[in-house]
């Protein structure tokens, strides 16, 4: 074998390895993200560290601490972003790793309200900030440097290991915490079994570390290292330079990501307003069962869009998200086990999905690589806070003004909705873009912005 044919086989093999180290890294921090949200939904953060207030304030107050996670994300989101641009993107995902690891393990052993008062909601408070930092600082970081290593056509697909990461962790988490409810009591759980969950992801941890450990920067980024030209401001810059794109993420982020939570979050909460506590393992299930099913159908979303392109995609998502969700609450409210995991189902791996999938790819194109990271980290994560954290918060709000009828909450996420199609509309297609240009079989795409010929090859 001559030594270019040995080159050749390990530039194959980088993609798939740098896009592998994103998914295991990534699924590694949405699990220990989303294992607070489950716990806030099934009321075992209200029992325990807001005893004092009546069920309903309890559950709004855990569902508050669990969107303060989502104002620290645009701070981490900034940070990562800024020195992601200027020193490289392993060392913020390895970071990042690091402070999720700390603040889960810490959850894990944190003492209640019973034992060290209101102490405990407020240590609560912080390490759910720690995890909203740490969180910021991944996706982006994550979700770039596998496009940027991805082989031209495929920045979709590759992109998207990043994007399965979110139901891979969202698996792993409802897995756990369905698997320790079913191998001790109830009162066994609230009492101390609710820790393992967090505390198993110690292992997880120490996994993704070695694995991220094994990362290298792309030869995109290499370059401007190399030649000086990362740069000096790059949140300012990308705010200057790159303020279309940054809007446009942060507009299409809205109903995808307030779409996630009300689905795999809101919905239990629903069905056990509606139907009782003793329906929160069907809840729990269909978010399990729609996980697995976004394993697969969300890389193969984003192979669709590197055939279709990403705007239609997207466009399809949205407006068909915006529309189905009314008829969620129609199945679930049918007392249909079946219909209401079938909802969840359709809500989560067709409408959001859709969108999901290709998100990685078509975020990271808008952006020049010099500025990549902090412009899709920016847009993202504002759009992270502006929707989807609040999301829970707001939907379980107005489902109480309403007399536990959902109409309010259908009203919000309707107004969500029609931004995000908006965004969606105004959005260049970015499938064809070649060192910096559209291609020449795309001319009718006057959206590009306008220094795209300066912009630097994803491939």
């Amino acid at each position: 074998m001559t030594l270019s044919a040995v080159k050749t086989g390990n530039a194959r093999r980088v993609p798939w390895r740098v896009s592998l180290a994103s998914f295991a890294g990534t699924t590694i921090e949405w699990y220990d993200y989303y294992i607070f949200g489950l716990l806030a939904a099934t009321g075992v953060f209200s029992r325990l560290y807001f005893p004092e207030q009546d069920p309903a304030t309890g559950l709004l107050l855990a569902f508050l601490t669990y969107a303060v996670g989502f104002v620290a994300r645009p701070f981490g989101g900034m940070f990562a972003g800024h020195y992601g641009d200027k020193i490289g993107r392993k060392p913020m995902l390895v970071l990042s790793l690091l402070l999720m690891g700390f603040a889960t393990l810490a959850m894990g052993l944190l003492p209640t309200y019973a034992q060290i008062g209101v102490w405990a909601p407020i240590l609560l408070t912080v390490l759910r900030l720690m995890q909203g930092f740490g969180a910021g600082a991944e996706w982006a970081g994550a979700a770039i440097i596998s496009t940027e290593h991805a082989p031209e056509g495929r920045r979709g697909f590759f992109g998207s290991f990043t994007q399965m990461g979110v139901p891979a962790g969202m698996l792993l988490a409802n897995s756990s915490v369905l698997a320790v409810k079913a191998a001790v009591p109830a009162d066994a759980f609230d009492a101390w079994a609710w820790r393992i969950p967090f505390l198993l992801s110690v292992l997880l941890i120490v996994v993704g570390l070695v694995v991220r450990a094994k990362l290298e920067d792309s030869e995109d980024f290499k370059e401007l290292v190399a030649k000086k030209q990362t740069a000096h401001n790059p949140l300012g810059e990308a705010l200057k330079k790159e303020t279309k794109g940054v809007w446009l993420v942060v507009g299409m982020r809205l109903a995808e990501n307030s779409a996630f939570y009300l689905y795999t979050t809101f919905s239990v909460v629903y069905i056990m307003r509606t139907f009782g506590p003793e329906r929160a393992t069907q809840g729990s299930m269909s978010v399990l069962i729609a996980s697995a099913i976004g394993v697969i159908a969300v890389p193969l979303w984003a192979a669709l869009s590197d055939r279709i392109g990403r705007k239609p995609l997207y466009l399809f998502g949205s407006i068909g998200g915006l529309l189905f969700f009314p008829l969620y609450f129609v199945m679930t409210d049918t007392g249909s086990a079946l219909l209401a995991t079938l909802a969840i189902i359709i809500g989560l791996a067709v409408f959001h999905n859709s969108m999901y999938g290709p998100q990685a790819a078509f975020f990271a194109e808008l952006f020049s690589t010099k500025l990549r990271y902090s412009g899709a980290s920016m847009g993202y994560q504002f759009g992270s806070v502006l929707a989807g954290g609040i999301a829970p918060l707001v939907a379980v709000a107005l489902l109480n003004a309403g007399n536990g009828e959902p109409g309010w909450v259908i009203l919000y996420f309707s107004v969500i909705g029609v931004i995000t199609v908006a965004s969606a509309i105004l959005a260049p297609e970015t499938v064809k873009r070649v060192r910096g240009r559209l291609d020449a079989a795309q001319p009718q795409d006057s959206q590009a912005p306008a220094d795209a010929t300066e912009r630097t090859s994803l491939s």
